[in-house]
């Protein structure tokens, strides 16, 4: 992972003053640790005429997946492999934004005690990164870098100069140019804009990511005309996080305009608030799937097989057509919140006849599950191996057989739509497996032959035309559970 920052000079203001900008020394290179690898600072030139500083990143792929915690491991080879074989080590990315900050903190806030007058001064400056992720391509980059004073030149790195059929990368080589932007200025468009444009951050997005956002943005975020997408990326999408930030950039943004005039200020992010719509989970848009296809096929009695927490079951007993539902998971941690989320101790006699939790194992038949109207596996079947898929298969549908099964789980080829899942990852580090559609459908149609049940399916969340819904779901019925709902 490369980056240069080149500058040139006159007698008056030669250009090794970079070397005074950046604290670091012409003459010396100078390598220092992070927590994913080693950064190394080094000049490939430096005169009174023309001086370049190069960060170099090089990345510990080991430490990046012990950092990330296990993100990505799956059920197939190919996902574990993506841990350690991506790129990471050579694609500028917010791991070399946060070396940017962290090995020229003080040039970044526009310090130098040798020589106070520096930081202010615009200088010429050229920046170059040869390889960049751009989702977005060569045009986004442009509409990022262009309103801030850059002069751009992004050009699409191709898959395979062996092959130019193959097309262009999602990468670009790019080269910036300004007569009129300090470095310190230089330095915070590239903390906040190079993990934009790669739109994944390798690490947990927290709530002081906002004032990082803030800080590094000072004078030119508040105004610019892509500050919708870059307050989204930067902050991973998190909703509250984003709003957060737009508000604070708009106070910024009015009072800038009058200091004086406060209820305007205070009315027009009012405005904003009340416009902004929030989007709904998945989790939520998947619960309401559920709750639809059991209303739908008229079950009363209904069992949450792997409940978790007591998401859904919760969300079951305020509908009073559901007389019975049944919480079972083998987690007795999970139980215990999902006893306090419902406040079962505190339930009335009525309520609390509805509900019961219990642990159980869904690898075994337990008859605890039998006689129930319907049963409901949410996001379970991909945290369990492969191996042990049949052994759930009987218990539910051969020996519990409940006249409706609905399972749910992750479309993998949807990964792709959210852009800061890194390639290769899966979305949950327990998933074992994620599915393509044709596989999902594959595996259901099997079981629903060797049971006696019929299955169709529903997209859950917004149906994308290429890879389709976020989570795909299968009603499976029996004869029964059909002629009860034509009845």
């Amino acid at each position: 992972m490369f980056l240069t920052i080149s500058t040139t000079g006159s007698a008056e203001s030669p250009a090794t003053d970079l070397g005074f900008l950046l604290h670091k020394h012409p003459e010396k290179a100078q390598a220092f640790s992070t927590s994913y690898g080693t950064a190394h600072v080094l000049y490939p030139e430096a005169d009174a005429e023309r001086c370049t500083a190069a960060l170099l990143l090089e990345v510990d792929a080991v430490a990046l997946v012990r950092r990330g915690k296990g993100k990505g491991r799956g059920g197939a080879p190919d996902a574990a492999l993506a841990q350690y074989v991506n790129d990471r080590p050579y694609a500028a990315s917010s791991l070399l934004a946060v070396a940017l900050s962290g090995v020229f903190s003080s040039a970044m806030r526009g310090v130098c005690n040798a020589r106070p007058h520096l930081p202010a001064q615009p200088r010429p400056l050229r920046v170059e990164i040869p390889a960049l992720p751009a989702r977005g391509g060569p045009g986004l980059v442009g509409r990022l870098f262009a309103p801030l004073g850059w002069t751009v030149t992004a050009e699409p790195v191709p898959l395979d100069t062996e092959f130019p059929q193959w097309g262009d990368s999602r990468y670009v080589s790019l080269r910036l140019e300004a007569d009129t932007l300090t470095l310190a200025e230089a330095l915070r468009h590239l903390y906040v804009l190079l993990p934009v444009l790669d739109d994944a951050k390798h690490y947990w997005v927290a709530s002081d990511e906002v004032d990082k956002l803030l800080r590094a943005g000072e004078g030119w975020l508040p105004g610019h005309p892509e500050q919708q997408l870059i307050t989204s990326r930067y902050l991973s999408r998190r909703w509250s996080l984003t709003r957060q930030a737009r508000e604070r950039l708009e106070l910024v943004r009015l009072a800038e305009a009058d200091d004086s005039d406060v209820e305007a200020i205070d009315n027009a992010v009012g405005a904003e608030t009340e416009q902004e719509e929030r989007p709904t989970p998945l989790a939520v848009q998947r619960r309401e799937a559920i709750l639809t296809a059991l209303r739908s096929c008229g079950a009363a009695r209904v069992l949450d097989l792997g409940c978790g927490q007591g998401q859904l079951v919760q969300q079951l007993l305020k509908d009073p057509s559901f007389t019975e539902i049944a919480g079972v998971d083998v987690s007795v941690r999970a139980l215990t919140i999902a006893s306090r989320r419902l406040r079962l101790d505190r339930m009335g006699e009525r309520q609390s006849a509805r509900v019961s939790l219990f642990q159980g194992s869904l690898a075994y038949t337990d008859k605890r599950l039998k006689g129930y109207d319907a049963a409901v596996l949410s996001e379970v079947i991909e945290h369990l191996d492969p191996p042990r898929l049949p052994a759930l298969e009987y218990a539910v549908f051969g020996a519990a057989r409940p006249g409706t099964v609905l399972v749910t789980t992750p479309n993998v080829e949807y990964n792709v739509r959210w852009e800061s899942l890194p390639a290769g990852h899966v979305r949950h580090g327990d998933h074992r497996f994620e599915w393509t559609r044709a596989e999902f459908r594959a595996w259901a149609r099997k079981v629903a032959e060797r049971h006696g049940y019929t299955v169709e399916f529903v997209p859950v969340g917004p149906d994308d035309p290429e890879v389709g819904p976020p989570t795909q779901m299968a009603v499976f019925r029996t004869g029964s559970a059909k002629e009860e709902k034509a009845a």
